[in-house]
């Protein structure tokens, strides 16, 4: 039996500015519903509920390229998105990086807690949740990415990254589902 925490990424107010015309933003936006609903079932389990944020410098690396400086630490658009659902008890961690196990602690964190399985849902599909998944598999976790509760800049993006990991060499180590079938599996546990 698998002990599964819901690890939630980038879900920060600076990506949901409309101002900053983001092309996830809408994406990110319709996944909320689903999401929360989620996070209920997660807590009502009594399984762990993990944000996992950037918490970027001005002058960080990723702001050499095309990318924009945002979620900047300690900024109010660095902070989790007010529209989920959040509880005092769910553990909010920054990090420097695209992946939520980069020097952030979260694998003896999850550890601690006797996790086997992350659950990932949040932005961007093609980006830091790709960086995530492969990381945990990496630090003997078993994934699921949700499809439903992911978003990436375009749907032809999201789709495509769903469908190359839907048939991927590390099923079941691996593997892609939706929030649905994520509350009837936690049914059974």
């Amino acid at each position: 039996m698998e002990r599964p925490a819901l690890v939630i990424i980038d879900m920060v107010k600076d990506n949901f500015d409309e101002s900053r015309t983001l092309p996830v933003t809408p994406y990110a936006k319709a996944m909320i519903q689903p999401l929360n609903t989620l996070t209920r079932e997660f807590r009502e389990k009594g399984f762990p509920v993990v944000f996992s944020t950037d918490a970027f410098t001005p002058d960080d690396f990723f702001f050499t390229g095309r990318m924009k400086p945002h979620s900047l630490k300690g900024s109010a658009g660095a902070d989790i998105f007010d529209g989920l659902d959040r509880h005092p008890a769910d553990y909010w961690q920054q990090k420097p990086s695209m992946s939520a196990f980069f020097k952030t602690g979260l694998e003896d964190w999850l550890r601690r807690r006797g996790v086997t399985l992350c659950v990932l849902a949040g932005i961007a599909t093609q980006f830091c949740m790709l960086a995530t998944a492969l990381d945990a598999v990496c630090h003997d976790f078993k994934v699921v990415l949700l499809s439903d509760c992911t978003a990436a800049g375009s749907p032809d993006i999201q789709n495509a990254v769903i469908r190359i990991y839907e048939k991927n060499p590390l099923y079941p180590l691996f593997r892609i589902a939706d929030s649905k079938q994520m509350i009837q599996e936690l049914a059974g546990s």
